[in-house]
């Protein structure tokens, strides 16, 4: 069977326009099956199958030589007893260092999950800005697990397909690879809301057999050749995933979908490109305000198109114009540079393009929380964005929904810094006014401005800005900084009833000042004074050392030894017995609970009212309490009595992830009138925890209760 993958990479080899050294590949795959020698991936082939699999979709791309034997190699190191240097002595240094960007660090103790996440994407983020092909090769990497999901778990599948649709699905866009985009992007849907996407594909089977797409790329074809214009014209449908996206913002069903279609024509020069859009007005009626030119404004990703929105008997459909270069960069993005002369872009232009991807990991260096790094990363990201300019002239591009300050910051720090005041299109206009598309923005600057002010960083939409004015504050600010955290970090441990008697502020704070590489006590001060380290965050690790840190003595006067909690449950009179949850009122802390000392199996515990424990024998009755560390994870469900549609368990699936809450299993029932009931079992800490989750979940368009439900229905 492994004969038949290498011969699909030799294939692939064979039917490439870029000449590869096959003697060197081959020998890398030599290499690679014998370190993956025995190993089998869960769908039951060779494990060599799916590095083979990657290799090709470089090749597919015209990847250089080290890409393709990188992506060979790149899963040899974190799987198998190879080592790094290894890699070095055989392959060289340039293919080494691209196997290291693509190893994940899970060799490295963290304290979460998050945390663990956050590192990979950073450290993907500094090889990447060293050399882009970690990032293409990451891509590939994904895009061949999406294919092969089915053989995952299924909470596997939504946990990888929820991160393809949040990190890689952008970074495939930012860099221009439009194809692979929509690919991951669709196949992530698949498994985030399968029922949805059977709707649409089923929908689309039907909508493909058409007339219209067939008469409208009748009409401009034949336009084109009356004016003896020299152009392909090819039309398609959007991908599942734009539909599935554009139903969810728009709150419509499939039917109100109208710019379903999109063509493509693409011509042999950049003059052509708008002749053939005059003419595509002149045979259908344009739509005021959906004409960009992204030909004189190219986006970031270096993507160049004319785009005009259409419409014919009702229908409305988009029309992109490019030249074949255009078109090749449209499809392959900053594949399309591979050209690389000593481990760098040919075209130095490509090469500073690229620059925000350094931006990126700028930002990004000095967030340490999990969830901040996660929003401020994804704000970065995701595609949509507005294009303003300078009185000058100068094209600034934003995130959707910047603002005047993002703006300011986005041109120097000193003019964020400075800022007094903006005018928007010649008019004065509050910091806090959203950007539109075309805008011109001038910012009023003055020497003796006194600095941002603190509630900037609360108001800005990109991590540049937010970066930028937390650093101002952390140079500026410094004793006023240490002064605030100090005070606010120390009002808060007093509520919490700890004093400095047990021990010195260093020896409470070491640990936390350690995981932050901080190593100087104002500086920690500072960091909590100007933003960098959340409060929130730190005080439960504060708390547990000083109970480390507490004398015998004290321990025994202030808190009494305690029975040990299993499941986070005490007996009252037993120490070491086995304890469960009943799964038929499944406990919370915060629940008014009763233990049934079962035969053989231990205490089984109970929520007071549950019928079972109601009806029970009163002698083989015992009293628990909860006395479980707090940060302790029980499982619980939730029944959603919400009105039937095709996106509502992505919407739960979303609300969920947002507050990282980890999901065991989703299950629908039809009520039949139109309403289904959505069962989510989850992790949770407390009672108070679950109803909080519970909250959020009502605020989804559609559902009308949300209750606690037992694990069996």
């Amino acid at each position: 069977m492994e004969n038949t993958y290498a011969e699909g990479l030799i294939s692939a080899l064979d039917h490439s326009e870029y000449k590869y050294d096959r003697e060197q590949i081959l020998d890398a795959l030599a290499f690679a099956s014998e370190a993956h020698e025995g190993q089998m991936r869960k769908s039951g082939e060779p494990y060599i199958s799916h590095p083979i699999e990657v290799a090709k979709i470089l090749i597919s791309y015209a990847a250089d030589k080290h890409a393709v034997i990188a992506a060979l190699l790149h899963d040899t190191v974190e799987d198998t007893s190879v080592s790094l240097e290894g890699i070095e002595k055989r392959f060289g240094s340039e293919v080494a260092m691209l196997v290291d960007g693509v190893t994940k660090l899970e060799k490295i103790s963290y304290s979460s999950k998050e945390e663990q996440q956050i590192e990979n994407i950073r450290k993907m983020l500094l090889a990447m800005a060293k050399d882009i092909r970690v990032i293409l090769i990451k891509l590939a990497d994904r895009l061949h697990n999406m294919r092969t999901l089915d053989s995952q778990p299924d909470v596997k599948r939504r946990e990888k397909a929820l991160e393809t649709v949040e990190v890689y699905a952008p970074l495939a866009h930012r860099l221009g690879i439009q194809n692979l985009k929509s690919e991951l992007e669709d196949t992530a849907l698949k498994y985030l809301d399968p029922v949805g996407y059977k709707e649409i594909e089923e929908n689309l089977a039907v909508f493909r057999n058409n007339t219209f797409f067939h008469e409208v790329h009748h009409l401009i074809n034949k336009k084109l050749q009356e004016e003896r214009i020299d152009a392909k014209v090819d039309g398609r449908i959007k991908h599942i995933y734009s539909i599935y996206r554009k139903m969810f913002n728009q709150n419509k069903a499939f039917n109100e979908i109208y710019d379903l279609y999109a063509f493509r024509i693409i011509v042999g020069k950049v003059s052509e490109c708008y002749n053939v859009l005059g003419y595509i007005h002149d045979i259908f009626h344009a739509i005021p305000g959906r004409l960009k030119d992204y030909i004189a404004t190219p986006k970031p990703n270096m993507y160049q198109s004319l785009h005009t929105t259409v419409s014919h008997k009702g229908y409305l459909f988009e029309v992109q114009i490019r030249t074949e270069e255009m078109h090749r960069i449209a499809e392959l993005g900053i594949a399309a540079h591979w050209k690389y002369k000593d481990g760098v872009f040919a075209d130095k232009n490509t090469d500073m393009k690229l620059e925000w991807v350094r931006n990126l990991l700028d930002v990004q260096s000095d967030v340490n929380d999990a969830d901040d790094f996660m929003k401020t990363f994804k704000i970065d990201l995701f595609a949509d964005q507005v294009f303003v300019s300078t009185p000058k002239g100068d094209i600034i591009t934003l995130p959707a929904e910047a603002n005047v300050i993002d703006f300011a910051y986005a041109i120097h720090s000193e003019v964020g810094n400075h800022m007094t005041g903006a005018k928007v299109d010649g008019r004065i206009v509050e910091l806090t006014t959203k950007l539109q598309n075309g805008n011109v923005v001038e910012i009023l600057t003055s020497p003796n401005s006194s600095g941002p002010s603190r509630d900037w960083s609360k108001l800005v939409k990109t991590s540049e800005a937010k970066n930028k004015i937390r650093q101002w504050f952390k140079r500026e600010k410094r004793e006023e900084n240490i002064l605030h955290g100090r005070e606010d970090l120390e009002r808060e441990l007093r509520h919490m009833n700890i004093n400095f008697s047990e021990c010195s502020r260093e020896e409470l704070y070491a640990s936390v000042m350690k995981r932050y590489s901080i190593s100087d006590i104002d500086e920690f001060y500072a960091a909590i004074g100007y933003g960098g380290i959340t409060l929130s965050k730190i005080l439960p690790k504060l708390k547990d050392e000083y109970l480390r840190f507490r004398k015998p003595e004290e321990k025994k006067v202030v808190a009494p030894r305690k029975r040990k909690a299993i499941n986070g449950v005490c007996v009252d009179g037993l120490d070491n017995c086995l304890v469960r949850l009943a799964k038929c009122c499944t406990p919370l802390p915060g629940d008014d609970i009763r233990g049934f000392i079962t035969r053989g199996s231990g205490v089984s515990v109970h929520k007071a009212d549950c019928p079972h424990i109601q009806k029970a024998n009163p002698a083989r009755m015992v009293d628990v309490h909860w006395e479980g560390d707090p940060g302790e994870y029980f499982v619980s469900t939730l029944c959603l009595v919400a009105n039937n549609r095709f996106d509502l368990v992505l919407d739960i699936t979303t609300v969920l992830a947002g507050m990282r809450i980890v999901t065991h299993s989703i299950n629908t029932r039809d009520s039949g009138d139109g309403r289904t009931n959505v069962y989510v079992s989850i992790d949770v800490h407390s009672i108070d925890h679950l109803d909080t989750i519970a909250k959020k979940l009502r605020k989804i368009n559609g559902v009308n209760d949300v209750y606690r439900a037992s694990l069996k229905k």
